[in-house]
């Protein structure tokens, strides 16, 4: 232990110690910059831009826009000789920077400030900062640097408030260098406008309220340089601000659409996290999720949590409060079984599904806790932040059944259309880097997860903060009555004092102690997240006592008043030590900034959650062997002792929850990635099938119908061998086959095809003349005929389409691929709910996951290049393609709209996708025709379904009666 953290220290002395030549430079190029005018600046850079342009053009669009790794090693060379270049540039760049920043906020960056930020654009790296440091203005730089190549700089807070903050801050940072800034969030995006422009752009008025404003405030970023614009502007731009949620939907979405010029991102190459902890693990826990409605809920919700509140702890459950599980006990079963005068109630396993979800509602997940209800709504709260995650909902039904159990309305369920973890969404990034004020004490997880090397960067000015010795106390009563009695001490010297809860429960209870004892405080937790930075930036005004949830408000500055810090400075009050020493450090971390006084003290109680779980109770007994009253503290090494192992358990057990989250989703990953290139690669063919460059058209145009023959020709095989695998040639039903092989397409189109391949003119019907024709050959033979067929078909149907093929065969192959994907999806959810069970038959979980996760994927391919080849033979040129009516979709995580109403941008997006897919636009719109009257049995059903009219699921409707 002693080896690896003195190795720790070693490692990050010496990373501090190679960039320290290149700092030494920055300060040594000050006066040269300190004479430059901020054109002869602009000059500068452009240059530099200059200089990338070469080594730029090396990397070829395909590179860019791949969505596999499969390139990274055919290009590193040139990217090693890209990021040569760039950190050749850092000394002069950053010089510039900090002589822009002198003269805009009176703030040139600090000598660790600039150790930071070269530390970072070397890139795989995290920074420690700690709290006040000034992380927004240490980002500033290395998201520059990296903007200069054009291929997209990121700087991904934690939520939307900071994005448009800290986005608008460094434009004014940036912008007179001819860097651009553009800021995305789920309701709007933004591009940050120079103060010369501002009247132009929005008006007289705006330009009178900048004025008003001083810039080197971040809580004077009001968003008066923000101009909103497309997303697509906004990417456009050289620095782009943003939530990690909306830069992971995005990609997500970006591989959703039907037109590539409706994709938003451009290429994940460079990538700054704040607030990284929180960000890369803290968030991680949960992947994105897009979704669709699915079947309307039932009434089984409602039933099963009227017979779960029935059950008793230990009699009829088991529950485990460490690995957040429940457990049925046989006599619980068969009391259930009874209520529902049912024989076995894992017979059926939508009702087996419906107990579970129940019985997890009502034991593990608790009212202002996990979730909290607002207007009707069940909303979750962050473990960690204590924020509320809008439209976020927990999947497979368990959030109906939080709805069934508080008795609110219960919504729809939901399936999911597309998904990715932020460990991998990340890792798509070539170039990752982060900062936090707390990173080291899972520098392991950030290296064995993200590859990512943790450094701690001194501070500018000593902490001299008193971090008291915890008081503990038996009880959580006697606790808050004591948190309750320091608050009224030192509130009355006029002490500012900012107390940290872990729920939204703890803050109401302490809340209503101190309303109880006439204490004037403000309370800060996930009911009122709207009105977060407002309270916390008054949290050190004296005689300010302030409640909040864990870390609501982190990213908004604590002013003090020279009063406030003649008194000592923020007092921060810990009312429980988190699962996470990083999170009660975040805590502690608010006061002292700077060089500044300030004071923490936890308070802890024996009976607090990680104690109960991870072994207070020998604490617990050597309290009462020394007969200690309930209201008596204790503070003693053995205490101590006993919190941080418990907070090292505690960790060891998430980590090992992230870490096999991760080995499973990257088995996914690999099927994402394969599945996104091929659709990328889908609709870029087809768009250059319409270019007016005829070469390139022409060829595509080769390559679609050369992709439908290899599928075809597959197709064909699989019929054919179906029927030859387990049967001896002289044994196979090749009557039955043809009838199968005719299934592929309108007989009618395949006796015309037949004929032309053949050159037989037989009178008899097409299903005799076919068996006759392969009565005596081969499998081989048969294979070879059916191909020739059905290419005979093909060339037929690229005649008839003419130039419209390239939209055919896109929208068809889209639907298939989009349809079955959303089917994939679920059917490796069920797995890998399912797999952990093999772990009984002594057989790796994981390992069973990879193979039949492999093979599922597989058919999972097969099943796309069959449905495609089918559907394209039955399409028929006198029918209009079937507008298909959208779902709305949505986010897990979407600030504008609840997860079941959907995005409207996303909804509207894919609508106008869709809209425009049927034809070309520079065709006329042709009626849809109407059927009839005399519809052949085999014909292609009207309605569009690209069945026979005799096999269409819409026989009895309305359409089909004429």
């Amino acid at each position: 232990m002693f080896g690896r953290l003195k190795k720790l220290f070693d490692n990050n002395d010496r990373a501090i110690k190679e960039v320290t030549p290149t700092v030494d430079e920055i300060f040594g190029l000050e006066d040269k910059v300190k004479s430059l005018s901020f054109e002869e600046m602009r000059d500068k850079i452009d240059g530099m831009r200059k200089e990338l342009a070469p080594i730029l053009e090396k990397f070829p669009e395909s590179y860019k826009t791949s969505l596999t790794s499969d390139l990274s090693d055919e290009f590193s060379k040139e990217e090693a000789e890209l990021s040569d270049k760039l950190k050749s540039f850092i000394p002069e760049l950053f010089a510039i920077l900090r002589e822009t920043n002198s003269r805009k906020f009176g703030k040139p960056h600090y000598r660790v400030q600039l150790i930071a930020s070269t530390i970072l654009a070397q890139g795989h790296r995290l920074a420690e900062l700690k709290t006040g440091e000034g992380k927004t203005q240490v980002f500033h730089l290395p998201a520059a640097l990296y903007g200069l190549t054009g291929r997209g700089s990121h700087v991904i807070t934690v939520n939307d408030y900071l994005a448009r903050r800290d986005g608008e801050y460094a434009g004014h940072a940036m912008a007179d260098l001819g860097i651009t800034v553009g800021v995305i969030t789920p309701q709007a995006a933004y591009r940050f406008v120079k103060d010369e422009d501002l009247a132009k752009v929005k008006g007289e008025e705006a330009a009178k309220e900048r004025e008003s404003l001083d810039v080197s405030l971040l809580s004077d970023m009001r968003g008066i340089n923000l101009m909103e614009c497309t997303k697509q502007e906004a990417y456009e731009q050289n620095v782009v601000y943003g939530t990690n949620n909306e830069f992971g939907f995005d990609y997500l979405r970006d591989n959703m659409v039907y037109e590539l010029k409706n994709r938003v991102q451009k290429e994940l190459y460079f990538c700054i996290v704040d607030e990284a902890d929180s960000i890369l693990i803290d968030e991680a826990r949960t992947p994105l999720i897009i979704s669709a409605p699915a079947e309307a809920s039932n009434d089984l919700y409602t039933q099963f949590a009227r017979i779960v509140k029935k059950l008793e702890d230990e009699k009829h459950y088991t529950a485990d409060e460490k690995s957040h599980s429940v457990t049925l006990t046989d006599e619980g079963a068969e009391y259930v079984e009874k209520l529902l005068n049912i024989n076995n109630i894992w017979e059926n396993y939508q009702m087996a599904h419906h107990l579970d979800n129940a019985l997890k509602a009502e034991v593990l997940y608790k009212k202002d806790d996990e979730y909290i209800i607002k207007e009707g709504e069940i909303l979750i709260v962050d473990d960690f932040t204590g924020r509320v995650l809008k439209g976020r909902r927990y999947s497979d039904g368990l959030h109906q059944a939080i709805e069934a159990k508080e008795g609110v309305e219960i919504k729809r369920e939901s399936k999911t259309m597309a998904t990715i973890t932020f460990q991998n969404f990340f890792k798509l990034y070539k170039v990752l880097a982060g900062g936090s004020g707390t990173i080291m004490t899972e520098a392991e997880e950030f290296a064995s997860i993200y590859n990512l090397e943790s450094l701690a960067v001194p501070t500018n000015r000593p902490v001299i903060r008193d971090d008291k010795t915890d008081k503990v106390y038996k009880t959580k009563q006697a606790k808050f009555e004591a948190v309750a009695d320091e608050i009224e001490t030192i509130n009355e010297a006029g002490q500012p004092i900012l107390v940290g809860t872990t729920s939204v429960e703890a803050s109401e209870y302490l809340s209503r102690i101190l309303d109880r004892r006439g204490v004037e405080h403000e309370v800060l937790n996930a009911k009122f997240h709207e009105r977060e930075a407002a309270i916390v930036s008054k949290a050190g005004n004296k005689g300010a006592v302030t409640v909040a949830t864990n870390m609501a408000g982190r990213g908004t500055d604590i002013p003090l008043t020279k009063e406030v810090l003649e008194m000592g400075g923020l007092y921060i009050i810990g009312t429980e030590r988190h699962d996470a020493r990083r999170v009660d450090n975040q805590l502690r971390g608010r006061a002292g900034r700077q060089g500044q006084p300030g004071a923490s003290q936890f308070f802890v109680a024996l009976d607090d959650e990680i104690m109960r779980i991870q072994g207070g109770d020998i604490v617990k007994r050597l309290m009462e062997m020394a007969n200690v009253p309930d209201d008596m503290p204790i503070q003693a090494s053995l205490i101590g002792r006993s919190i941080e192992s418990a907070q090292k358990k505690m960790e060891g057990h998430h980590f090992d929850i992230r870490k096999r989250l991760v080995d499973y989703d990257n088995v996914m990953n690999q099927q994402r990635e394969i599945f996104y290139s091929r659709r990328y690669n889908l609709l870029d063919i087809t768009s250059q099938a319409k270019l007016e460059d005829q070469e390139k058209a022409e060829k595509a145009s080769k390559d679609i119908v050369n992709n439908l023959k290899d599928m075809l020709a597959s197709e064909v095989e699989s019929i054919v061998n179906a029927h030859f695998f387990s049967d001896r040639d002289d044994e196979a039903d090749k009557s039955k086959l043809v009838k199968d092989y005719l299934d592929l397409a309108p007989d009618e189109m395949i006796a015309d095809a037949y004929q032309d391949a053949t050159g037989n003119k037989s009178t008899k019907g097409i299903l005799d003349a076919l068996t006759s024709s392969i009565a005596d050959l081969e499998v081989g033979e048969i294979i070879e005929l059916f191909t020739k067929i059905t290419d005979t078909m093909l060339d037929k149907k690229v005649i008839e389409f003419e130039k419209g093929l390239s939209d055919v065969y896109k929208i068809s192959s889209l639907q298939t691929m989009d349809e079955l994907w959303t089917e994939h999806l679920n059917v490796m959810g069920d797995l890998r709910e399912g797999i952990g069970l093999r772990g009984y038959a002594q057989r790796d979980p994981l390992v069973e996951y990879k193979n039949e996760g492999f093979a599922i994927f597989e058919k999972f391919v097969s099943s796309i290049n069959s449905q495609i080849a089918r559907r394209i033979l039955k399409i028929r040129r006198v029918m209009q393609q079937p507008i298909i009516e959208t779902k709305k979709l949505a986010t897990n995580e979407d600030e504008v709209s609840d997860v079941l109403t959907g995005s409207r941008e996303m909804s509207s997006n894919v609508e106008k996708a869709l809209s425009s897919r049927s034809q070309n636009k520079s065709q006329p719109k042709q009626a849809q025709s109407k059927p009839s009257l005399n519809i052949g049995r085999n014909d292609p059903c009207p309605c569009g379904s690209g069945l026979k009219y005799k096999k269409c699921g819409l026989i009895n409707s309305p359409k089909h009666k004429a």
